[in-house]
Order: structure tokens, then C-alpha cells, then sequence
């Protein structure tokens, strides 16, 4: 809420007034200590007692980019929008100097090219000395005509960009302005009527009266005169705003050549980060591939120890059993070396005493019929003349 506009404040060159003062720079501001704790809550009347504060101008510095005191203070400004009389007073107060100077910063940022040539032409007149922070955190020394030429022929003050304005002389062939007046032109034209009434008077030597012809005092010559002065002066400022233009030129062909480089060095360094970040990625998928490939070696080495493990198992598992069938092999033949039936002399072997008792014993209570039995036989016979089986 503090870094909004004024919601009374009025759009300046068709955006919000706080836009004049580009974003990287704003937000340095909004972080900035200054701003926090001096800024905050100021009004158009208490701003006065902070600008009268200052003790240097200038734009940002270090290697952070730290805001001045005087561009908090400038945005503080475009921020609540004051008066245009507040500005005009801010302009016009001779005894503190950077109040001049921050006013005549604000009107360059947000007036019209009238107000402009109007307010700011005449501090081409203050010659006192301001001190000026560069970027690099140093001190200069300037003085305030110079600074007033720099918002008037540049296009960058105070790391801001200012807005355009016309030519002065296109101002005047407009009929919006008036040709420009210099401060010591009336200087140099008493010092001419100065030089004239030191001249001489022409004097007859016979009568000893005054030459007719004295040209301080000769209409026409006057008119000369004051032609000559005119055209002098026309010529004198011409080739100033012709000077001041391709100066201008100059430096606005500077500033574009600045501007190309930065973004020449912009992308250099953006295709710089790419190919830095191409170069981390293909190492991390190479890495990648490489623990991608070692965990296929490792898992091979498993599948194939346990491979081999269990062949090793197979082949001992193979070999228990030969081994085990060869020893049933050897005792089967070891067994089959002697004749079944025989005992160790040759004799008949007796039987186990188990199966010799299997055989002889018979059912008991039960009547076995006797194959012998006439009835049988006749019996039987019946059965085979029907076809039918014999009993047993």
C-alpha cells in the first residue's frame, strides 16, 4: 500500500506517473532504507523538510545498485504528485540549492516543453557547485547550470530516462516560444553605448564647432548599429543551437551505440548461460548413463555368479548322484556274484525261516475241496458240456 499512487494523482504522458522511473530501478527503491523509513507517510508539505536534507544529487551506485536519497525523494514525488506552484516554489528558492535541483528534476520528468524551456532556461544562471554520486559510490563535483543543460540536451540523467522534447528553435518557429534572451545581453550592450560616448567628438578647426556627422548620434547609424547587434545576436545563437543539436546528435547516437552493446553483451551472455546449462546437462545425462550402464554390469556380474552358482550346484548335485549310483551298481554286481538258491558250500540254501512259514500255513476253518472229489469231477463235467468253466 505505501508504493501506490496517489489514486487522485493524473496520468503523465498517457501512463502512471510512478512509470517514469524504469522497474529495475523502482524496485531498487521500494527495498532500499530510505524509502522505509524517511519516505514513508511524507505529503507534499513535509517533503519539503526532507528535500532541504539532501547534500548531494545523482542516480543509483555500488555494485547492488543503491538508490541516491535524491531519487527516493523524485519518486516520492511522482508518487503523491504535487502542485505545479509547489514545483515552481521548489524551482524558484535560491537558498538551498538540491531543492532547486529536485525540482527542476520532477518538472523535467512530468511537465510540458513550454514549462520546461520556461523554468529550467533560467537556471542557466546558477553557477554554485552541487556534488554529483556516480555509479561507482565516488563524489564530483558539478555546478547547477550543468546539470539544467544535461536535462535539457540528454536523454538519460540520474540512471532515468527522460522524456523527449522538441528543439527550441522549433518551439519558436512554432510562435510557442520566444527567442531566447540572454542574462548578459544587457551587459554587452551597455558596455557598447559605454565604448561610443568614450569616442571622441569631431570638431572643425576654424570655427571649433561639432561635426554634424558624429555617429553616436547619427539616426542611421543607430539603425545600423542595432542591425549589426540583431544579427550578430540571431548568428551567436543559431550556431549555439546548432552546436547544441549535433552535440545532441552525438550523444543520442551514443547513448544508441551504448544501448546496442549492452544488448549485444545481453545476449552474449544469455547464449552464454544456454550453452552452460546444455553443457550441465548433457554431463548429467552422461553421468547418468554411465550409473545406468554400471548398474547393467552389475546386475549381469549377479546374474552370472548366480548362474554359475547354480550350475556349480547342478554339478555337484549330478555328481553326488553318480556317485551314489555307482555304489548301488558296485553292490548289485558285488550281490549277483554267487548263484540264487546256492548256499556258500554248494548245497541247497535254506529259505528264510519267514517264507518257509508263509507256505506252510494254511487257512484254518475253512474246507478247501479236494480237486479229486467224484462229485467235482462230475460236477465239472456238467459245467463243460454248457460251455461254462470249471470250478477250481
Amino acid at each position: 500500500m505505501a508504493n501506490r499512487t496517489d489514486p487522485l494523482a493524473k496520468s503523465i504522458h498517457g501512463t502512471n506517473p510512478q512509470n517514469l522511473i524504469e522497474k529495475i530501478v523502482r524496485s531498487k527503491i521500494y527495498q532500499s532504507i530510505y524509502w522505509k523509513e524517511q519516505c514513508f507517510g511524507l505529503t507534499a508539505e513535509t517533503l519539503v523538510d526532507k528535500a532541504m536534507e539532501l547534500d548531494h544529487s545523482g542516480g543509483t551506485y555500488g555494485g547492488n545498485r543503491k538508490p541516491t536519497s535524491f531519487l527516493c525523494l523524485a519518486l516520492k514525488m511522482l508518487q503523491i504528485q504535487p502542485d505545479k506552484d509547489i514545483v515552481v516554489e521548489f524551482i524558484k528558492n535560491e537558498d538551498y540549492k538540491y531543492v532547486r535541483v529536485l525540482g527542476a528534476f520532477y518538472l523535467r520528468l512530468t511537465g510540458t516543453v513550454a514549462d520546461v524551456y520556461q523554468y529550467l532556461e533560467p537556471l542557466y544562471n546558477d553557477y554554485r557547485k552541487i556534488r554529483h554520486k556516480l555509479s561507482d559510490g565516488k563524489f564530483t563535483c558539478t555546478h547547477v547550470d550543468e546539470f539544467i543543460d544535461e536535462l535539457l540536451t540528454k536523454d538519460y540523467s540520474c540512471d532515468t530516462a527522460l522524456p523527449r522534447i522538441q528543439k527550441r528553435w522549433v518551439l519558436e518557429a512554432s510562435g510557442t516560444l520566444e527567442p531566447r534572451r540572454s542574462a548578459l545581453e544587457d551587459d554587452f550592450e551597455e558596455e557598447e553605448e559605454d565604448k561610443e560616448d568614450e569616442q571622441p567628438m569631431d570638431i572643425d578647426e576654424p570655427n571649433g564647432r561639432e561635426n554634424d556627422n558624429y555617429h553616436g548620434r547619427s539616426p542611421a547609424k543607430e539603425r545600423d548599429r542595432d542591425r549589426d547587434r540583431d544579427r550578430k545576436y540571431d548568428r551567436h545563437h543559431r550556431d549555439r543551437d546548432y552546436e547544441r543539436e549535433r552535440d545532441y546528435d552525438r550523444d543520442y547516437g551514443r547513448g544508441r551505440d551504448r544501448d546496442r552493446d549492452r544488448d549485444r553483451e545481453r545476449d552474449r551472455n544469455r547464449d552464454r548461460d544456454r550453452e552452460r546449462h546444455r553443457l550441465r546437462d548433457d554431463d548429467y545425462n552422461r553421468d547418468k548413463d554411465r550409473e545406468r550402464g554400471r548398474d547393467g554390469r552389475e546386475r549381469e556380474r549377479r546374474d552370472r555368479d548366480r548362474g554359475r552358482h547354480r550350475s556349480r550346484s547342478r554339478s555337484r548335485d549330478r555328481r553326488e548322484r553318480d556317485r551314489e549310483e555307482g555304489e548301488y551298481r558296485r553292490r548289485r554286481d558285488r550281490g549277483s556274484a554267487s548263484p540264487r538258491g546256492r548256499g556258500e558250500d554248494g548245497g541247497q540254501r535254506e529259505e528264510p525261516k519267514r517264507k518257509k512259514e508263509k507256505k506252510e500255513k494254511k487257512p484254518e476253518g475253512k474246507n478247501v475241496p479236494d480237486p479229486n472229489d467224484p462229485e467235482i469231477i462230475e460236477m465239472n463235467k456238467l459245467r463243460a458240456k454248457l460251455g461254462l468253466k470249471p470250478l477250481k
